[in-house]
């Protein structure tokens, strides 16, 4: 009643299994981070140009996910959107605040 050991069914097992070569797979180490400017975004928050604001805000969250999925062309893409929405919202956002103080300064009282 011997039985043949269980390490030869599974050696039989590995024998067959085929080769995967690992080296050309990429790990999380060979993509190199991408820039999602979501602390630009959230600068621009701050500027009193909020539909614009929010919307480099999604941008920037939207870019984030992207790159946790693995869509590093999608995530260049939003990044680069959110890069010049949120500069735009602080460039509005300046003039707004600028155009303010000249028009409550130059109030005549």
């Amino acid at each position: 009643m011997s039985q043949p050991p269980p390490a030869s069914d599974c050696q039989r097992a590995w024998d067959s299994s085929p080769e995967v070569n690992t080296e050309d797979d990429k790990t999380e180490e060979d993509v190199p981070a991408l820039k999602n400017y979501l602390w630009l975004s959230i600068v621009s928050c701050f500027c009193p140009a909020y539909p614009i604001n929010i919307v480099a805000f999604v941008f920037s969250i939207m870019s984030l996910n992207s790159y946790n999925n693995g869509d590093v062309e999608g995530a260049m893409r939003l990044g680069r959107n959110a890069k010049w929405v949120a500069i735009a919202s602080i460039i509005i956002g300046l003039l707004i605040i600028g155009i303010s103080c000249v028009v409550h300064f130059t109030r005549k009282a």
